[in-house]
């Protein structure tokens, strides 16, 4: 009987204008053969588990809550199984800066005195066939020693000794995106499936004579399922390049609510490489929204910047994952600090920097092992948070929080808040939604908007409040604008104005040669049209040279 004919390679479907330099030191034959395998056989999964969020979001929307998965409550109640031993590169993670892979973020990340750099090709990163390319390339040249560079302004750049440097976390992008450059049959490879392969293909072997390892983040899970999933692509891609089993270390971000409800079955189906869970605010809350957005009053999110981690269900979410991750030794790392110093304006500057470090102070005494900076300015200020609860010990997983006790309820108590939608909260909405989309259009997933570095999460949780905003038919209480209803209408005007005002800032030339008509388009679309676009980067990406 003769073999089956193997699966032709994964083709390269990018315009003659649209080809990085050097693309074919990452797109080789091999690595596409490597990329064509894991397409063929996990994408079909991977498929039906986008298939079984649907019908969940369906009986969230049928019953209006979520529990504790009683087919689970075995693994919950075994107190015996633990997730793996850290690897040393990843057993003191007291602070953890992100950003996307271009070269300059590359070497700065590395470079910041951060434990542990989130190389981001998902939230962080618009993706361009430029930056999905060009960003692996960089990852390469910086564990070859060869990032340094010029800048065009005359700035050196170049990394500091081995020693010093952050060890990179990659954060491949989530299940739901497509990669429509990389294609098996005619099919687009999921984009998941892309940078991770690439990633693993070409640095597994590296990392370990490095000392280190092939370590990721897990963005957008919203089940065990889903990282069952991704523990059977580790295992595979681990036997199929002859790396050993369990060199692979995966931290999940616990960014949607279905995973909070879940956190423990996730480590559990990720044992042998899990490292640890991670709080993500924004997609948190954006995540939050989309299930329950007609849900009725009693989940409408007031103002984003309004709903603090110490809102109750906010500390609900955050205690549970301290308390999961240290009872199966994993680590628990704490949410983002987004600020962006000021050198011109020192009063703003030391205000902003009390918050990041009441913050951290918070989360170094709730028992959390490290923290998510968005600037190497704000290393010194997170570490110092947390260099004062450990001291010299790598992490506090010995704290049990046997004290927490968080019921499915507690999760999703919204209405325990005591803030309300505000106009201004409306106009901010617009204005950031608008901003950030503008720039992910031209290809940035990283911006900085109003003091506060932004990515995919912003937008998601501003264009959701809108959609929640309207379809509740919220009424603003007080100020100028009380008594007022929140209506397509309103929001078509507070966008136009935003627009208006945006060509008065930029000049004419400037307003035409960016994407901010196509911004205004696209945050209108996914903010008010009645069927809810799942995530807006999927129809942006659509309009992505």
């Amino acid at each position: 009987m003769s073999a089956p004919a193997p699966s032709p390679l994964a083709t390269v479907e990018a315009g003659p204008g649209n080809t990085p330099a050097r693309q074919g030191e990452i797109l080789t034959d091999a690595a596409l053969a490597f990329v064509t395998e894991l397409h063929r056989r996990f994408t079909p999964r991977r498929d039906a588990l986008l298939a079984r969020r649907a019908e969940r979001r369906a009986e969230i929307a049928r019953t209006g809550t979520l529990d504790f998965l009683p087919e689970t409550a075995h693994l919950r109640a075994d107190d015996s199984w633990r997730v793996a031993a850290s690897p040393a590169a990843l057993n003191d993670r007291r602070v953890e800066i992100t950003g996307p892979t271009d070269r300059k973020m590359t070497v700065n990340a590395l470079n910041s005195g951060a434990r542990v750099w989130l190389a981001d090709f998902e939230d962080a990163t618009a993706p361009t066939w430029e930056n999905v390319v060009t960003g692996q390339l960089n990852l390469i040249d910086a564990y070859e020693r060869r990032i340094d560079f010029t800048s065009p302004e005359g700035k050196t750049y170049a990394l500091k000794p081995a020693a010093e440097l952050a060890t990179v976390v990659v954060r491949p992008r989530g299940w739901h995106l497509d990669e429509r450059h990389l294609r098996v049959e005619g099919r687009p490879v999921p984009g998941a499936l892309v940078d991770f392969g690439l990633y693993f293909f070409h640095n597994a072997r590296r990392l370990l004579d490095l000392g280190k390892g092939p370590y990721f983040y897990l963005p957008k899970t919203e089940s065990h399922l889903e990282a069952r999933l991704w523990n059977d692509v580790f295992v595979f891609a681990q036997d199929h390049l002859g790396i050993p089993q369990g060199t692979v270390r995966a931290t999940v971000l616990i960014e949607t609510i279905t995973a909070a409800y879940e956190m423990e079955e996730i480590l559990y189906e990720l044992r042998a490489h899990a490292s640890g869970l991670n709080a993500g605010r924004w997609d948190y809350l954006f995540s939050l929204v989309k299930n329950f957005r007609d849900g009725g009053a009693k989940f409408v999110l007031p103002d984003r910047n309004a709903v603090t981690m110490t809102a109750p269900f906010m500390r609900a979410y955050t205690e549970l994952l301290v308390r999961t991750c240290h009872k199966r030794g994993a680590h628990a790392i704490g949410g983002m600090a987004a600020f962006i110093p000021n050198r011109h304006d020192p009063e703003a500057n030391e205000r902003a920097l009390a918050k990041v470090k009441s913050d951290k102070d918070r989360e170094a005494g709730d028992g959390f092992d490290g923290s998510w900076v968005a600037h190497p300015d704000l290393v010194p200020v997170a570490r110092a948070s947390f260099d004062a609860v450990l001291g010299d010990r790598p992490h506090q997983k010995d704290r049990l929080r046997e004290d927490v006790h968080v019921t499915a309820a507690d999760l999703i108590a919204v209405d325990t808040l005591d803030a309300e939608p505000t106009y201004q909260g409306l106009v901010d909405a617009v204005q950031v939604g608008t901003r950030y989309i503008e720039a992910w259009l031209r290809g940035l997933g990283a911006v900085a908007i109003f003091g506060l570095m932004e990515d995919a999460a912003t937008a998601e949780i501003s264009r959701s409040q809108i959609w929640q905003w309207v379809d509740a038919g919220v009424v603003f209480d007080s100020g100028p604008h009380a008594g007022e209803r929140v209506t397509a209408e309103l929001v078509r005007a507070i966008a136009a104005e935003t627009l208006t005002g945006i060509r008065a800032e930029a000049g004419d030339e400037a307003f035409a040669a960016g994407k901010w008509q196509q911004a205004h388009d696209l945050l209108l679309r996914v903010a008010l049209d009645a069927d809810y676009a799942d995530f807006l980067t999927l129809p942006a990406y659509e309009l992505l040279d």
